[in-house]
């Protein structure tokens, strides 16, 4: 049985295993957000930075991208992606259903932000970009984890106008 992975932020641009297949597909009933406070990657404790989480919103969805790994890799793709992604335990693993773009249904691994974790957070627009705008962490500037991404969902053909605004202002905050 083949793994699919949703990729939505890093996933986009740093999947960190072999991809055999990539669909555009969508998630409903979650919204991509700067939503969990990084202080590992992107941040640390004392100056933390922000990454992007999925949020459950009942009425939202998010567009991004289905990764398959090759089925004699799925073991070690799980491995390997619980050890990147579950290192604070901010994010809760699922498996849900994802929307193909070329039609086809399937289930994927997803990482999603636990609302109850110390870690998330709810701040405006504004406040991202002050924060992304200053933060480095373990794996560099919070700024670029935000270009990288939005620049590969722009690229890809699926923006999304909240990281294209952040993106925008960070720019400016940073010039």
């Amino acid at each position: 049985m083949t793994l699919w992975v949703f990729g939505y932020g890093s996933l986009l641009w740093n999947p960190g295993f072999e991809v055999i297949e990539q669909v555009p597909a969508r998630l409903s009933g979650y919204r991509r957000s700067f939503c969990m406070r990084s202080i590992h990657h992107r941040g640390t404790p004392e100056e933390p930075g922000l990454v992007l989480a999925l949020d459950a919103s009942d009425e939202a969805h998010c567009d991004g991208l289905a990764l398959a790994a090759a089925p004699d890799q799925s073991e070690a793709v799980l491995a390997y992606l619980r050890e990147r992604e579950l290192v604070s335990a901010a994010y809760l693993e699922r498996l849900l259903p994802l929307a193909l773009e070329d039609g086809r249904d399937v289930t994927a691994l997803v990482y999603v932000i636990d609302p109850d974790h110390v870690q998330y957070c709810a701040l405006d627009l504004e406040e991202q970009a002050q924060i992304i705008a200053q933060a480095v962490g373990g794996r560099g500037p919070n700024s670029e984890y935000l270009y990288n991404t939005s620049a590969h969902l722009e690229t890809l053909g699926l923006p999304d106008a909240e990281l294209q605004w952040l993106d925008k202002r960070v720019r400016e905050l940073t010039a």
